[in-house]
């Protein structure tokens, strides 16, 4: 009862106190008014303030739009000398306890070690396994139809051959002995796979692939990078950034007929038409329908485990292979009304490299002590893993791009530029795995150990450019066909010294105690001379195999094959224009990298050591004419048709020899880029 009437009452007490605030706040405002008033018309009239003119310089001109957006990827670089860094260390002097037995848990356990004297021994993680399967896939089709300058004819080839590119590309896979292995799905499928390569590779005849021009290499050990089969010094190693165009950037100075031209003037401005004279331009047509670029680009980085000393009780199998293939089919057609153009100097012949590089980096060989390592390790500590561990990276980058063109331009009396080509694409991975580092890895199975790289660049390019008959020009003109690029880089880096040795007796027994379950190492093993200046031994105990395989694929295919017809403009000839075709420009670059880090100096196998790297280098270029080669006088002829009836008389007649057939032995005598007369 009385919680409910003080409420009552408070409820009025704050409406009141509100209701008086706000009277009297209205009271006070009216009271500040009207002395505000007051004081306003007792005042002078105060005069206007000066103002000064804000000076506005706009000095940047918007530029047309512009639909390409430059892209530059980030440039690969892999450091090959600060993979390891190695520190000498002098350990504390502390005296054993009747001898070194003190080892930590496996993984199941948990907690820290005591010593007898007090001290405690660190606890040392396994490593687990990891498995990366990566694959990028482009596939573009930019296919395009045009016609410009006012020709008023239709150009509609026949569609490019497919079964070109299907049967260079069947030639190009007959080369690589592994191309059809697939990703292994199991533990036992990745010894397979690493055994069934080894083995193909080992077998592989250079000999046996008919006109390719094959480079191949066999050794338990590979250094040295090499171009094109050629064995080069690693300084002299061709950069791709001096061949590889990555932002296609245009010339920014651009020429009017009486000098250069200023492009950032008003329109009204009076430099505006600077370097043109009276305004008038000299009619000229540019046809671009190639300068593609696809790009694979893949770095693995595996330091997941690595020790200092490995013994195997089973057997070791170390492959490292490179596979690179460039295969190209040119075979361009110049119709005889163009033929005796010159090709464009500015343009040079098509280039393939295949750039490969092994490496073999041993982790203590540039770094000298001050002072001899001294002192044996006294403790010692054990981890386990029970089973298998997987170190796998599997990259797969696929590019497909077709651009096969079909053209048709006349001049109508201007500066007239076609482009059709220009496309970018870019598959890009960087992997870096840092993980485990010990002092001795025992693995009581196998180890199956393979870095494999296979790169195929695969380029279709059969442009054919004709004529219209009647066509005809005082201008210059200009052909480019080819220019085309095939970039194969690859390397393998491994870190560690890899050499075998026959398994110690103490470190086979150790490997048996620890099968058993028995963590006690011999104290010979202690007193190996890798471990000269180790204050602790950590040691990593793999109960079943390991499977390291790094492994990259990339594939690059595109086809470029354009068909180009010339034609006059069907109201006015403007036969004084002056013509550039370029239809080649292409660039198909796959670059790869594999850096495995085992660190060890020394490998002791108890059972087979089997070591092979192997370099195949191979270059495919197709001439086989029925593969693009054609005549191209009889093709545009035969393709060339009135797009409707509605042309007046004057068009008619003026056009009413293009659909003359020309003979068939006037087409171009020489279909593979050179000056046609």
């Amino acid at each position: 009862m009385y919680s409910a009437y003080f409420g009552k009452v408070t409820e009025a007490i704050a409406h009141f106190v509100g209701l008086f605030e706000v009277a009297s706040e209205d009271a006070s405002l009216k009271q500040a008014y009207a002395e505000f008033r007051a004081a306003h018309k007792a005042d002078p009239k105060l005069a206007d303030h000066e103002t000064q003119p804000v000076k506005v310089d706009a000095s940047h001109q918007m530029e047309d739009f512009d639909p390409r957006v430059p892209y530059l990827p980030l440039k690969w670089n892999v450091e090959t000398t600060s993979v390891i860094s190695n520190v000498h260390f002098r350990p504390i002097d502390v005296p054993p306890h009747h001898g070194a037995q003190y080892h930590s848990p496996t993984h199941h356990g948990s907690g820290s070690i005591h010593g007898s004297e007090g001290f405690h021994l660190p606890q040392i993680e396994p490593p687990g396994s990891v498995a990366i399967i990566l694959n990028q896939e482009i596939k573009l089709s930019d296919n395009d139809y045009a016609s410009v300058g006012g020709s008023g004819l239709k150009f509609t080839p026949a569609p490019v051959d497919d079964s070109q590119m299907q049967a260079l590309h069947q030639a190009a896979l007959d080369i690589n002995p592994i191309d059809d292995l697939g990703i292994p799905g199991n533990s036992a499928d990745m010894a397979t796979f690493v055994t069934t390569a080894a083995a193909r590779l080992d077998g592989f005849d250079a000999d046996d692939h008919g006109n390719a021009d094959i480079f191949c290499i066999k050794g338990t050990t590979i250094e040295g990078t090499y171009v094109n089969g050629q064995l080069i010094d690693e300084a002299d190693t061709p950069k791709v950034d001096d061949y590889v165009d990555y932002l296609k950037e245009k010339d920014s100075t651009a020429e009017g007929p009486n000098g250069p031209l200023d492009l950032h003037s008003a329109p009204t401005s009076g430099d505006f038409m600077h370097g043109w004279g009276v305004g008038t331009a000299d009619p000229s047509v540019e046809i671009l329908t190639g300068g593609n670029t696809v790009i694979n680009s893949a770095v693995v980085v595996n330091d997941w485990a690595s020790s200092a000393v490995m013994a195997v009780m089973g057997n070791h199998i170390s492959l490292n292979a490179i596979i690179q293939i460039n295969a190209i089919c040119d075979s361009d057609s110049v119709g005889s009304a163009i033929g005796g153009w010159p090709f464009d100097p500015g343009g040079t012949a098509d280039q393939t490299f295949n750039i490969a590089m092994f490496k073999h980096i041993d982790p203590t060989a540039e770094v000298t002590p001050a002072e001899a390592p001294s002192g044996f390790p006294a403790y010692y500590v054990v981890t386990q893993v029970t089973g298998d561990l997987i170190m796998m990276n599997w990259v797969n980058q696929y590019a497909f791009v077709t651009d096969n063109d079909v053209a048709i331009a006349s001049s109508s009396g201007v500066h007239t530029m076609l482009s059709t080509g220009g496309n970018t694409a870019l598959n890009g991975v960087d992997l870096n795995e840092l993980g485990h580092n010990y002092d001795l890895i025992i693995v009581g199975g196998h180890v199956y150990d393979a870095s494999i790289i296979q790169q195929l660049n695969l380029l279709i390019d059969n442009d054919t450019i004709g004529a219209v008959s009647g066509f005809e020009t005082t201008g210059h003109g200009s052909i480019s066909t080819a220019d085309n690029l095939l970039w194969n880089q690859a390397s393998i880096i491994n870190v560690g010294t890899g050499a075998y040795e026959t398994l110690p007796d103490a470190y086979r027994t150790a490997g048996d105690n620890l099968a058993a379950g028995n963590k006690s190492l011999p104290d010979s093993i202690l007193q190996d001379p890798a471990f000269a200046g180790t204050g602790l031994l950590r040691v990593l105990y793999i109960s079943g195999d390991i499977y390291n395989l790094q492994y990259i694929h990339q594939t690059t295919i595109m086809g470029d094959s354009d068909q180009v017809a010339l034609a006059m403009n069907q109201y006015a000839a403007n036969n004084d224009a002056d013509w550039t075709i370029k239809t080649g420009g292409n660039q198909l670059v796959n670059h790869a990298t594999i850096v495995d880090v085992d660190g060890a100096n020394k490998i002791y196998v108890g059972g087979e050591g089997y070591s092979d790297e192997i370099l195949i280098q191979a270059n495919l270029v197709s001439s086989d004419p029925h593969l693009g080669a054609q005549n191209p006088d009889i093709l545009v002829t035969e393709a060339v048709a009135f797009l409707g009836d509605g042309a007046d008389d004057t068009g008619s007649a003026h056009h009413t020899d293009h659909l003359t057939p020309q003979p068939a032995d006037s087409g171009s005598a020489d279909v593979m880029q050179h000056m046609l007369g």
